[in-house]
């Protein structure tokens, strides 16, 4: 494998056994290349700076550093970096959290290997990526409540579908819109909710999707 053109991965778990299985399997990925492993935040920072992979696969709970702690001191020293979580944890709270604290993705250890793949691909190349079961958990939770802001009906289409997980592309193929139009109702988006950045707004359209207030958009 060429190593310049694979993303290079660092795997970040406090458990020897995870850590391993992802190597393992990750490395015979075409187009991924494991650079390292990390047991704990404070070794995952240090990684990170000597290694500067393209993204790295980091667990919450570990000793020493949490993953949301060093997902902080990361993206401060390398605000290029791409962190992808990877944990059990399917709170609200962790997630928003670590989309707060800078993370690109957000995926729960019981996905499939395919799906980890897949989220280091699109996190690499800058989309985000939440777990599909916490997309669906948090429409469930919070449809029916009444607090999102009046949207026009095209961005409240665009929402919709930034919580089914599409990329722009695939948005401006269903809508029969160019990718540019996409990214303009976007940046509209984000204004509008007041929100920093894609994963955020797509974090914001998986708990707010199919309320009321999307029935009366304008």
């Amino acid at each position: 494998m060429d190593m310049d053109k694979a993303i290079r991965v660092l795997i970040v778990d406090d458990h020897a056994v995870v850590r391993a299985g992802l190597t393992k399997i990750l490395a015979t990925e075409p187009g991924i290349a494991i650079v390292g492993e990390a047991g704990d935040g404070l070794e995952a920072i240090k990684k990170a700076l000597e290694l500067r992979p393209d993204v790295i696969l980091m667990d919450i709970f570990m000793p020493h550093c949490s993953g949301l702690e060093a997902t902080v001191v990361i993206r401060q020293q390398l605000a290029d970096a791409r962190l992808l979580i990877l944990t059990v944890s399917d709170r609200e709270e962790d997630l928003l959290q670590a989309l707060r604290f800078g993370a690109q993705g957000y995926l729960l250890k019981s996905a499939a290997i395919t799906e980890v793949a897949e989220a280091v691909r699109r996190v690499a190349a800058g989309e985000a990526m939440l777990s599909p079961h916490i997309i669906t958990r948090l429409v469930a939770e919070f449809r029916g409540k009444s607090d999102v802001p009046a949207l026009s009906a095209r961005e409240g289409e665009v929402l919709e579908l930034l919580a089914g997980g599409l990329t722009n592309s695939e948005i401006a193929s269903r809508l029969i819109l160019g990718e540019s139009t996409v990214r303009t109702y976007l940046r509209r988006l984000l204004d509008k909710l007041q929100l920093k950045n894609r994963s955020e707004a797509v974090a914001y359209a998986a708990r707010n999707v199919n309320r009321k207030p999307l029935q009366g958009i304008s």
